[in-house]
């Protein structure tokens, strides 16, 4: 499973909890595979996968609603490029910096991105796990 580390100072020494799946919201009357499309390029550096789309669902998590789907793809985690975010740091210091939305990415066994994958998060790898038998 492909996984990005979350940029920025909060999630910097974090390891455990601290991976997300590509994902971004949408609005009322976006498309939300469009959107998704959009959010993995923006946070990989990289366009989807041609391959075929499997819908995991939505789900809560965190105040948002998440719409996931799956692909087998091939994609050099360690050459991607994130877009970036402003952040006031240190906090109440006045002084903004630019910091990765994604820091890095990996692919996981399954097992493994259970431990790294935010809690919230959790029930796709259920639904994958279903999905791949």
């Amino acid at each position: 499973m492909l996984l990005g580390h979350m940029g920025g100072p909060f999630w910097a020494r974090r390891d455990e909890g601290a991976w997300s799946i590509p994902k971004g919201e949408y609005g009322e009357g976006e498309d939300p595979l469009a959107v998704a499309h959009r959010e993995f390029e923006e946070e990989l550096g990289s366009p989807v996968p041609s391959a075929e789309l499997v819908p995991l669902g939505e789900l809560r998590a965190g105040g948002k609603v998440l719409t996931v789907w799956a692909a087998e793809g091939d994609l050099d985690a360690a050459a991607i490029r994130s877009n970036t975010f402003a952040l006031e740091w240190p906090p109440r210091s006045g002084r903004v910096q630019e910091f990765p939305e994604v820091d890095r990415a990996a692919w996981l066994p399954v097992d493994e991105a259970r431990t790294r994958l935010v809690r919230g998060q959790l029930p796709y790898l259920d639904r994958l796990a279903a999905l791949l038998g």
